[in-house]
């Protein structure tokens, strides 16, 4: 960490260059002794990348940041804030894998008091400096492993243990719970020893049952999904737990976050009904789909699906509060009938449950994008491959 960033003129010229391109400030010669133009370039990126991933942070003054593989692996505000609220107020947590320390200062906004602990010297140091920046008194950033850090604790046992495991070991991508780094698989006796509750972050990418036949006294997995992309899998351990776990899609919104919940068997036992496309065309949340909320989301809303593997809703009223996208249907036809009617068609089309994809789609039938329309290719009741011609109304 160089501190010479810190200086007010080199602060004011990185202000002044916001909208600069990084790229070449980095070509440029440097104007400060003792700071390079990549660092400066680097400071750049961050703060342009914090106004939009973390509006409070880059409002702050004297923020420092780091490469830009760390910002873009770390928290959002908004995900990092929802995080914070899984916690109780004045709780006693450690985040093993602090990182830059996003998570770790939101949860400093409700814990008593937060044990940050990083690996990386450089990031430690960037992390303990912003905690102070940020007016977070009750952040001790520790320099040490996370893993090493918990197993020696033999007293100290705390309310929350965090961590995320990093899916990049020695550069190398991985994808199996087992492969990250921490071994949350391996580790989780030990570290349910040491506290009451353990939140992961995992692969978004994971499979949730395979993770829960992995994971032992799941309570809560939190899907969590922000402009319809999913950021963020979340699971929570508690000590002693041995009921089956509740699952939540949670779409963080600008006002408050809007959650469903509901648990496996619930979906295994509920029935769906099925129907031709009615007034009105839904289609869920990514949140909702990743976790496999099919027939309890149908059920719910008394709304009703398309096709057992379509996961598109319809309803002759609006549900105007349905977790997802809702479009108004103005025709439908079977695919058979557009293709005799093709006449280069004007919209944003998708295929959902249908044998071709949207790209296969536009190349073949001379789609282009645009338009007012919204046009479904699915299959409905009956297995009948159809074109839904809609409208968007809102999400």
């Amino acid at each position: 960490m160089n501190t010479l960033i810190l200086q007010k003129e080199v602060q004011q010229f990185l202000e002044s260059n916001l909208d600069a391109s990084p790229a070449k400030i980095a070509l440029k010669k440097t104007p400060f002794e003792g700071i390079s133009s990549s660092e400066l370039a680097t400071q750049l990126d961050g703060k342009q990348r914090a106004r939009t991933k973390m509006p409070h942070w880059s409002r702050t003054a004297g923020v420092y940041y780091p490469p830009k593989l760390n910002m873009e692996q770390c928290s959002s505000e908004l995900t990092a804030r929802f995080k914070s609220s899984l916690i109780k107020e004045g709780a006693h947590l450690i985040d093993l894998t602090s990182g830059f320390g996003v998570d770790s200062f939101y949860f400093a906004t409700r814990a008593g008091r937060v044990v940050s602990c990083e690996r990386d010297a450089e990031l430690a140091a960037i992390s303990a400096h912003n905690a102070s920046v940020l007016g977070a008194d009750n952040i001790l950033v520790e320099h040490t492993d996370g893993v090493d850090y918990i197993l020696k604790q033999t007293t100290d046992h705390v309310d929350y243990i965090y961590l995320d495991p990093s899916r990049r070991v020695q550069t190398r991508k991985v994808f199996l719970l087992e492969e990250c780094e921490p071994d949350l698989v391996t580790l989780q006796k030990g570290l349910l020893a040491r506290s009451a509750v353990v939140i992961s972050k995992l692969a978004p990418l994971l499979d949730i049952s395979s993770a829960l036949n992995r994971l032992m006294s799941v309570k809560d997995v939190y899907i969590v999904s922000v402009h319809n992309e999913c950021k963020e899998l979340l699971f929570v351990q508690e000590k002693g737990y041995e009921d089956m776990p509740t699952i939540h899609a949670v779409r963080l919104l600008k006002q408050l976050p809007q959650t469903f919940s509901f648990t496996y068997e619930e979906e295994r036992l509920a029935i769906a009904e099925y129907s031709e496309p009615l007034s009105y065309l839904y289609e869920p949340d990514v949140a909702l789909t990743k976790a496999g909320a099919f027939k309890t989301l149908a059920r719910r809303y008394d709304i009703k699906k398309l096709h057992k593997h379509s996961h598109l809703y319809t309803s002759s009223q609006k549900i105007s509060d349905f977790p997802g996208k809702i479009f108004s249907v103005e025709q439908v036809e079977s695919f058979t009938d557009f293709k005799k009617n093709k006449n280069g068609l004007i919209a944003d089309i998708s295929a959902r449950n249908f044998p071709l994809k949207t790209e296969e789609i536009k190349k073949k039938f001379k789609v282009r994008d645009g338009g007012h329309s919204f046009v479904f290719f699915t299959t409905t009741v009956n297995d009948q491959l159809t074109v839904i011609h809609t409208n968007r109304i809102s999400e």
